[in-house]
């Protein structure tokens, strides 16, 4: 079974603001270290439940996150932007999926540093269904028949995976009680859980989420300006003053346009 590890930051443990994710902040490096540990216990959860390959997709920022020469063999790690899948890059040779250290997506109550993509983002639906990166995510996976069999992050973030994908295997390494806070599991018990779950994620049967075509992509803004430069995107549509909308046949253009748009409203 060859599995993709899709890696974001601001759901790895003690992870509550933005300095602790953030390239240059002197908190950053500690927790990249603790990132790429976490990585690392859902390698060898991978492997102890007989993964044949493992590939690893950095998804935080501009992907210069995880420590390469920590990572543990023989995952090997897609790094830098951009990607042609970005946040999955590898999927295209994978057949199951984990989300490590994810977040909930914009505007979720109870949820640290909740966001879809970047904060110029209010909201985002697919075929009228909302999703975070979650959804945009597990969706580009299911497109290639790939199923997310594993969670992990704040409590809201795998609430948000399970009402989405249905049960999986999950960790939740912090409960969040506001955007920037939370009582956090200790790094030691959360990389002996992940490890765990990987392994029994293995043969986790969740289905691949499918997400039917035309598939009709919806994004809130936050200003009408954003609207205004995200238009430069071939085939969108304005809804109103701070909406769009883009159609397509397949969830990959969709993937690529939702990263046009959301690029460009924050220029």
């Amino acid at each position: 079974m060859r599995v993709l590890i899709a890696v974001d930051m601001e759901g790895i443990s003690g992870v509550v603001h933005w300095d602790h994710v953030e390239p240059g902040h002197f908190e950053y490096a500690r927790f990249r270290a603790i990132m790429t540990e976490e990585v690392n216990a859902a390698i060898d959860g991978a492997l102890d439940g007989g993964a044949t390959s493992v590939v690893v997709a950095d998804g935080h920022n501009d992907g210069h996150n995880i420590l390469i020469e920590r990572l543990h063999a023989p995952a090997r790690l897609n790094s830098g932007s951009p990607a042609p899948l970005s946040m999955v890059e590898g999927i295209q040779q994978a057949e199951c999926v984990f989300f490590v250290g994810y977040h909930a997506r914009a505007n979720a109550p109870d949820a640290i540093l909740c966001h879809t993509w970047t904060d110029q983002v209010r909201g985002v639906w697919l075929n009228d269904r909302e999703v975070g990166e979650i959804g945009l995510n597990a969706a580009v996976c299911g497109s290639f028949g790939a199923r997310v069999v594993l969670i992990t992050g704040d409590q809201a973030a795998v609430q948000e995976a399970i009402e989405l994908l249905g049960p999986m295997e999950s960790v939740i390494v912090k409960t969040a009680s506001g955007r920037m806070s939370a009582e956090c599991r200790s790094v030691e018990e959360t990389r002996t859980a992940i490890r765990h779950a990987a392994a029994h994620a293995m043969v986790r049967q969740v289905p691949p989420l499918i997400i039917d075509a035309p598939i009709r992509l919806r994004v809130e803004l936050t200003r009408p300006d954003q609207v205004d430069r995200a238009l430069r995107v071939p085939g969108t549509k304005r809804i109103d003053g701070v909406t769009l909308e883009w159609i397509g046949d397949d969830m990959v253009s969709v993937y690529h346009a939702f990263r046009a748009i959301a690029g460009l409203s924050g220029s």
